[in-house]
């Protein structure tokens, strides 16, 4: 039972960091809109509208990994995975979790401590428009493989308890 306990509040990591990152779909939508409208009606493009969409579009893209990683939304190809057993199944994405997914997670976050670190102590700022949240948008990288390691832990849990007992948690 605490092992259930202790998943689900991994999950529940997951959960509250997708439904609050979402909403960067707003003003993502609202800076397109007014470009759009801006660039075709009145023939006044800005410079600064390119970038602030890269800016709320990566995050947005990033920081709901670890929600769409709970509910298996990434892209998967299950032609052969789907016809396995339970137990094998299990057996091999704990192969899969620790032969690719740690390692990868590990190293990007690890790598995105160093590129954030770096942005911060420069103060970086943006090419064009000279936006000065660079910092915190490369902060994201390490931010979003934190939150994707924190998943890969239940999701890792779940494997090794389909793999000895064939039945998922």
């Amino acid at each position: 039972m605490k092992l259930k306990a202790f998943l689900k509040g991994l999950d529940k990591i997951s959960e509250w960091s997708g439904k609050i990152f979402l909403w960067l779909i707003v003003p993502l939508t609202v800076v397109v809109a007014y470009e759009v409208i801006s660039r075709r009606v009145f023939n006044a493009p800005h410079i600064w509208a390119t970038e602030v969409t890269d800016y709320l579009y990566g995050p947005h893209f990033m920081l709901v990994a670890a929600y769409t990683l709970l509910y298996k939304g990434h892209v998967s190809i299950d032609i052969l995975f789907s016809r396995l057993r339970p137990r094998v199944k299990g057996i091999l994405e704990v192969i899969n979790h620790l032969i690719f997914y740690f390692p990868f997670c590990g190293l990007l976050f690890y790598y995105g401590i160093s590129f954030a670190y770096t942005s911060w102590a420069m103060n970086e700022t943006s090419g064009s428009a000279a936006l000065p949240i660079v910092p915190e948008i490369k902060t994201v990288i390490p931010v979003t493989f934190a939150l994707l390691l924190i998943q890969g832990i239940a999701n890792f849990i779940r494997s090794i308890n389909l793999a000895v007992k064939g039945e998922e948690l």
